[in-house]
């Protein structure tokens, strides 16, 4: 069973279990990330076996300085622009690796680029201490819900890791956003912890949608983010036995006959909506309800990111294999 250690005392654990092959899980300001050493096999394969994450899909390698990231990945000049303007944060970049990067073929699927993030506070701390990046996908039971505090990891991972360093609720509360230069043109893979309109600020051009063909980074898969409990969308009305997730001060009808309620902002700022998501999504599904009803939530800033978490969560789930 996992013990818990808030991060200032955890250091030095975290470090020995990283080193001897073993996995951590770890605050971010995005969600919470089970941490391999992404250059050690054993390690990465213990990610995949306590998350039951298909081998298929990619992880993102995350990285404590540009030192380090330019040793596993070759750089464009738009690519440097974005980590010089977002680095250390909330966005990850699918980028070209660098032959004999020494990062394990698991970490990439198999594919020719490599999805790098640089964290902050203590996850950035780490992989400085350590020396390696570390490859660290949310830490939750793949498909699921990923966790924002070090309670719902525990709750949900606990029996299968040895550690889980409390460093409080996540900030940002959404994973990374992913993007991929394509020479002149930008992708976004997935959106998530910043709106897209920042990224194209900063570069002064519109991002194209989705990938170009197949699962090019983390988080594309059509199920995923799910809760035991089925999720519909844009409801406008509860239907009986149903939980509410809200958002704003005008509720759905019904509302006040739902199982279990939670609002992910009463002053619909998207913000904080997203910094609720997943733990509130775990609450209604602790409620016992069989469906989540959702209201409509804005597409634009944030919404866009929630809005694609909310529909993968509500994706058909039959013959499908979920990741994060």
């Amino acid at each position: 069973m996992a013990e818990i250690i808030f991060v200032a005392e955890a250091m030095e654990r975290a470090l020995a279990l990283l080193e001897g092959g073993d996995v951590v899980a770890i605050p971010t300001e995005t969600v919470y990330g089970l941490a391999g050493d992404a250059t050690n096999g054993i390690g990465v394969a213990r990610i995949f076996e306590a998350k039951g994450r298909p081998r298929f899909n990619p992880l993102i390698a995350h990285v404590a300085d540009m030192a380090m990231a330019e040793r596993i990945a070759l750089f464009d000049p738009l690519s440097r622009k974005l980590a010089e303007t977002f680095w250390p944060g909330p966005l990850t970049l699918v980028l070209p690796q660098r032959p004999g990067n020494g990062i394990h073929p698991l970490v990439t699927a198999g594919l020719d680029t490599i999805a790098l993030r640089m964290p902050r506070g203590f996850g950035g701390d780490l992989i400085a201490r350590l020396g390696r990046p570390l490859a660290a996908p949310s830490a939750n039971s793949s498909g699921r819900i990923s966790a924002t505090t070090a309670q719902a990891v525990f709750g949900d991972l606990g029996g299968r890791i040895r550690l889980v360093v409390d460093g409080g609720a996540t900030p940002v509360g959404l994973e990374s956003t992913i993007v991929k230069i394509e020479g002149s043109r930008v992708r976004l893979l997935r959106p998530g912890g910043i709106a897209v309109g920042e990224i194209e600020l900063a570069l002064g051009k519109t991002l194209l949608r989705g990938a170009a063909a197949g699962i090019e980074a983390p988080g594309m898969l059509a199920s995923h983010y799910a809760p035991g409990a089925a999720v519909r969308l844009n409801a406008h009305a509860v239907d009986l036995g149903e939980a509410l997730l809200a958002f704003g001060s005008r509720r759905a009808a019904g509302w006040e006959h739902a199982v279990a309620l939670s609002n992910l902002s009463e002053s619909g700022d998207l913000r904080e909506a997203a910094s609720n998501l997943f733990a509130y999504m775990q609450d209604l599904d602790r409620s016992g309800a069989s469906t989540i009803a959702v209201e409509p939530i804005p597409f634009e800033g944030l919404g866009e990111a929630i809005n694609d978490r909310l529909s993968r969560a509500a994706a058909p789930r039959d013959n499908i294999v979920s990741e994060t």
